[in-house]
């Protein structure tokens, strides 16, 4: 998604009640607005979103990987999310768990695993010689 998407889904969302160029500077302000946060240290909490916090990480000792040659790389901030559990649970709703423990072939044949299946029919384990 394009911060495009969000500005035509805030405009068709908001039911007319802003113009497209009041929808993009809406989307602009909100941004711009996280930023400044972001940018003075704070972190961002939205409910049932999750939170925008910055991590600073020290200088340390690296290894340029082409040429083995020691760097120095530089301290930084990096900027971390995590998903609250209701958007955890709002990406998972549509999974089974059976869906999160099989690889993506086995979903859609059940029976054609291993010859131990214990789902198979009896005549095919018959000609298996079980």
């Amino acid at each position: 998604m394009t911060k495009a998407d969000i500005v035509n889904a805030v405009y068709t969302d908001a039911g007319g009640g802003y113009s497209k160029k009041e929808s993009a500077d809406l989307v602009d302000d909100v941004f711009e607005t996280m930023k400044e946060t972001l940018a003075r240290g704070e972190k961002i909490k939205i409910s049932g979103f999750g939170n925008f916090v910055l991590r600073d990480k020290r200088q340390r000792q690296g290894r340029n990987p082409q040429t083995g040659e020691p760097i120095v790389i530089t301290e930084r901030r990096v900027l971390n999310f995590k998903a609250s559990q209701l958007l955890k649970q709002a990406l998972n709703a549509d999974l089974s768990e059976e869906d999160l423990r099989s690889d993506p072939g086995a979903a859609s044949d059940p029976d054609a695993s291993s010859p131990s299946n214990p789902n198979q029919s009896p005549s095919l384990a018959a000609d298996q010689g079980e």
